[in-house]
């Protein structure tokens, strides 16, 4: 058989005759009822899987248990092999499916296997080795359970070697990504909740910069994006960034997108304080509202997951409201709008073509043309918010399935700024339940968002003490602000939620970097 050219047989599956096709052009694997003895191609109905996404072929018997597993049976006709492939259920789940195809001629199954094989050899996108982290402590403590249960069998299907490290203590896994050699690995993976996933990622960013010679605590810097995708099974509480990259947090569907080798380009936001990077941010980056439950539940780990609904019970009534100002860089380079109701999905169209724009943008600026980041009009906004959110994708999760910003894209080098100003409870109960339902979250007159670049905060507090605001957020700032006579509140401050973890810091710069890392996901397919 050429490279090109499609192998078709009559096979028996399930008990059934079946003409079976092999279509290398296509990458495609077909079979279907044989209405006569010739092995002509399936037709109209026919079952089909793309190479792409079969996990694994092996020789086996007609009940599809490999050789030498368990006594010989008689049976007609005498030779099979299985192929183990992924299967769509519902929710966005996948599962693996094995089907097993039986062969009458030895031969035809040797020829059968070697061609299936051969196909899957060409996939290079596939890992063959990964570096496993496994948080035993993280949600409800089944991270090492749920690896060796779930996930582990199907590398070992996929014949995908791996180095497995069950961290010990927090950072565990950050300083273990500075220090180890990680030459032969094809990625990392994180078996945990959303701060198991930070620690993979500041451990590969920050190694990643280093090595180019890169000031992490410089603002402008433009960081150059890690060599090795990031895989994440979910064992977390919240697990938000699986299930805005995957749709679901079920650790078998995460297993199978590393195994078949999906790739997405993911940004990542540093936020700098005073000229020093304090983190990196993927999903919320939060001041007030999130900032403060997520602060007063770090007092409450003894509560369990419930201290996260106690919180944020006791930041809602408290209804805490901070004075500051905002200025930022719109992001013109992008093709979408946080409003425009228009998700992320695999294959995105708004992510390629912005990142497009903002690769041509950024020549522009390189070569002091129109457009550079130095003549763009920074804008600002002073007053009392009740948060500051932003979100670098929609961070939905089951309770919240479209999220805080149902349109924020992955791969945009954007970020969706949220500014909810000092409303009644009531009114801001109402917004929070937005974020439940399909109506638009952003309507109404105490919410403002924007598409950006970047952005600076500095609160009240921090301007009566030293007035540090940064050229760009001073440019205009009195005529905004006398625009806005209630900005006179009292000087409290904040803390920032950065994807569940707290900064003190409340002044800060926050700078998107477009596509920075890369994950082992294909983002949400379309069909729920």
């Amino acid at each position: 058989m050429g490279a090109a050219e499609p192998l078709r047989s009559v096979l028996w599956v399930r008990r059934q005759r079946c003409a079976v096709s092999l279509e290398p052009a296509r990458a495609l694997l077909r079979w279907g009822p044989s209405p006569g003895p010739g092995a002509g191609a399936p037709g109209a109905g026919a079952c089909s899987v793309p190479v792409a996404e079969i996990i694994a072929v092996e020789e086996t018997d007609s009940h599809g248990r490999p050789y030498g597993s368990g006594k010989w049976q008689k049976m007609e006709p005498p030779f099979a092999f299985t192929v183990h492939c992924v299967k769509r259920a519902r929710r966005r789940r996948w599962r693996c499916e094995p089907v097993t195809f039986c062969v009458g001629d030895e031969q035809l199954c040797h020829l059968w296997l070697q061609a299936l094989r051969e196909q899957l050899d060409r996939l290079t996108c596939r890992p063959k080795r990964l570096l496993v982290f496994i948080n035993p402590f993280g949600g409800k403590g089944r991270g090492l359970r749920i690896y060796e249960r779930k996930v582990a069998p199907l590398f070992a299907l996929a014949a995908i070697a791996t180095e497995v490290i069950v961290t010990e203590r927090a950072n565990h896994a950050r300083e273990a990504l500075h220090e180890m050699s990680l030459d032969g690995f094809d990625g990392v993976v994180c078996v945990g909740g959303d701060g198991m996933f930070s620690e993979v990622l500041h451990g590969l960013v920050g190694r990643t910069q280093r090595a180019a010679g890169v000031d992490q605590n410089e603002p402008r810097a433009a960081l150059v994006p890690c060599p090795l995708r990031i895989g994440v099974i979910p064992a977390g509480s919240t697990d938000c960034v699986c299930y805005s990259t995957v749709g679901i947090n079920d650790p078998k569907t995460s297993a199978l997108h590393i195994v078949v080798g999906d790739s997405l380009a993911m940004d990542v936001s540093a936020v700098h304080h005073q000229g020093a990077l304090l983190r990196y941010s993927v999903s919320l980056l939060g001041y007030g509202f999130y900032g403060d439950i997520v602060k007063d539940s770090e007092k409450k780990r003894w509560m369990g997951l419930i201290r996260y609904d106690f919180s944020g019970l006791k930041t809602f009534l408290s209804h805490h409201c901070y004075e500051g100002t905002v200025s930022f860089l719109p992001a013109q380079h992008t093709v979408g709008s946080p409003r425009d109701g228009k998700p992320c999905r695999a294959g995105c169209f708004v992510c390629r073509q912005s990142k497009q724009q903002l690769e041509e943008e950024q020549k522009r600026s390189l070569y002091g043309l129109e457009g550079s980041e130095d003549v763009e009009e920074w804008k600002v906004v002073c007053g009392k918010f009740l948060a500051i959110n932003a979100a670098n994708m929609s961070c939905a999760c089951p309770r919240s399935p479209r999220g805080l910003s149902p349109a924020a894209h992955l791969g945009d080098g954007a970020s969706d700024l949220i500014l909810i100003r000092k409303c009644s409870r009531f009114s801001f109960l109402r917004f929070l339940v937005r974020h439940t339902n399909q109506r638009d979250q952003f309507d109404f007159t105490f919410v403002e968002v924007y598409r950006v670049k970047r952005f600076q905060f500095v609160s009240k507090q921090v301007e009566d003490e030293d007035g540090e605001l940064g050229e760009r957020g001073k440019q205009g700032l009195g005529q905004i602000c006398s625009q806005h006579p209630s900005c006179c509140c009292s000087a409290a401050s904040s803390s920032w939620n950065c994807d569940g973890e707290v900064l003190s810091g409340s002044a800060v710069e926050v700078r998107v970097h477009c596509q920075l890392v890369q994950l082992f996901a294909r983002g949400m397919e379309d069909s729920p």
